[in-house]
């Protein structure tokens, strides 16, 4: 009787590992069936960094006017670097972004500010040194800079919503510890200064679940990358993972979280690199990131069907046709925005 009970145990157990296994393959593969076909409507956007594109050696504003004039980007997303702004406690430098909005407004361009400890590029975390020695002073006077931020400019109407952070449920970068009670103070600061706008909160698409960031936005935006360098995984590697991943989580949140507005912030558009990119010879760069990749990713985004899609790259694109001669990636990506008009 014993011996049968365990045999009937085990006989439980083996049915459920099975239908487990089952059910994680046949998930698997509707993750990797092609979808549907690409949205029509898709607008395309810009992610662009005056820092990211001093740091490879361009001028950034001639790059800047680049993107506008030659690629025809006709919706930004610009960070606010805080330690390039107030470098100094209390002294306030608002001219670099004062000249971009500027010129998004001759171009009839949509702007997205990103505010806060957290905006894009690396480090992540944009801190001026004076203020990182202590948390409570820290805090404090990142609300005091996104309440200069948002006064100075919820005036212009080139400006479409705010996005608080950078993915800030995301453990990446050179960060304090993340704090979700402070990020739902800063939110709601935000709205109490500028309530006419949204506000946009992001997390990454292929590590995260997006219900913290969709739950507590106006506005949910998902990065987006397919071909990675990681040591854990090795080395290079592709996302196992096809725009029915994407979607399934967009169901999700719309269902749990109420989240409706749904946007791809950050479309990988440039390599992503074992080092810094500009020391990666041509060929490295070009196992995650070229032209026909770029409008594979572009393609791949309009599949999951969210109406805007931001690309990270730009910079790139004009560095690799200024220093490195090759117009190739800079040239599709002028063909992928004008398609779409």
């Amino acid at each position: 009787m014993k011996n049968f009970s365990l045999r009937y145990l085990l006989k439980i157990i083996g049915r459920v590992v099975v239908g487990v296994v089952v059910f994680v393959l046949l998930l698997f593969g509707y993750f990797n069936l092609p979808g549907p076909a690409p949205r029509e409507d898709v607008k395309l956007g810009m992610t662009f960094s005056s820092r990211y594109a001093a740091d490879l050696g361009l001028d950034w504003k001639e790059t800047y006017l680049a993107l506008l004039d030659d690629v025809g980007v006709r919706k930004l997303r610009l960070p606010v670097y805080w330690d390039l702004i107030e470098k100094e406690k209390g002294v306030y430098d608002f001219s670099d972004i004062d000249w971009q909005l500027a010129e998004a407004k001759k171009h009839n361009a949509n702007v997205i500010l990103t505010i806060g400890l957290k905006v894009p590029r690396w480090p992540e975390c944009h801190i001026p040194e004076w203020a990182n020695k202590d948390d409570y002073v820290r805090k404090q006077r990142i609300l005091h800079f996104i309440g200069k931020t948002i006064e100075r400019y919820k005036g212009d109407l080139t400006m479409v919503k705010w996005q608080i952070e950078n993915e800030p449920f995301l453990p990446f970068g050179i960060c304090p510890p993340f704090d979700v009670s402070f990020l739902e103070q800063e939110v709601a600061f935000a709205k109490a200064l500028d309530a006419s706008r949204p506000i946009l909160l992001t997390d990454s698409g292929e590590l995260s679940l997006w219900y913290g960031a969709a739950s507590r936005g106006d506005e949910f935006g998902t990065t987006m990358y397919r071909d990675i360098y990681s040591k854990n995984v090795g080395g290079y590697f592709r996302y196992p993972i096809g725009p029915n991943f994407f979607r399934t989580k967009a169901w999700i949140v719309r269902t749990f979280a109420h989240q409706k507005n749904l946007i791809v912030i950050e479309l990988q558009a440039e390599p992503w690199a074992s080092g810094w990119i500009a020391d990666m010879s041509l060929p490295e760069q070009f196992r995650t990131m070229d032209e026909t990749k770029l409008r594979e990713n572009v393609d791949y985004a309009k599949r999951v069907g969210f109406p805007e899609v931001y690309l990270w790259g730009g910079e790139w694109w004009y560095w690799m046709k200024e220093q490195k001669d090759y117009p190739a990636v800079w040239d599709e990506g002028k063909k992928l925005f004008g398609e779409q008009r």
